[in-house]
């Protein structure tokens, strides 16, 4: 069993540490030297006392995972002034649908957030996750060419998760 470093002893999940900081800064309205203090104090000890209950955090590519935020907020923009259009609009123009994704991996990180990031842009919903049939069933609120969505889907999301998180489709789960 691999030893883990002076750094991962003291900061086991460091993602979970940002997290509680910020938080905590957030909570308390302000960055005075106490409450700073006390922020640095719980992203030590509660990702700590956390750690027998949380798996290890995947390596992830960091700057890859900014640029699909970036990508996901845009698309929420867009989707929402499309959405607004729609539903605003003369209802024949709604052409809802429901198709499946397929799935390139059964990587759980990579699914989940994949359906997530689905549900989260509006005009789409994702209804589950299908490991059997290794697709997502998902919903849209109006549109003409299916192929060309779930092209869209597997381009723009699951193609950069699958880089985040080093999951090469042909062998399973880690590259």
């Amino acid at each position: 069993m691999k030893k883990d470093s002076l750094l991962e002893r003291w900061f086991p999940h460091p993602f979970v540490s940002v997290i509680v900081v910020l938080s905590w800064l957030m909570l308390s309205h302000s960055v005075e030297f106490g409450h700073l203090l006390l922020a640095a104090l719980l992203g030590i000890f509660i990702p700590r006392m956390m750690r027998p209950f949380i798996k290890r955090t995947p390596h992830i590519h960091w700057t890859l995972a900014i640029k699909l935020v970036f990508v996901v907020l845009w698309d929420i923009v867009i989707s929402n002034i499309r959405v607004a259009k729609l539903v605003l609009g003369p209802t024949d123009r709604l052409c809802p649908k429901w198709y499946r994704v397929p799935l390139e991996t059964q990587h759980e990180q990579v699914n989940s957030l994949l359906a997530m990031i689905i549900t989260t842009t509006p005009g789409t919903v994702s209804a589950g996750i299908d490991q059997e049939r290794g697709d997502i069933l998902v919903h849209s609120l109006s549109t003409d060419d299916t192929e060309l969505d779930i092209q869209d889907i597997k381009d723009r999301y699951e193609k950069p998760l699958l880089a985040i998180f080093e999951v090469d489709p042909n062998q399973g789960d880690r590259a």
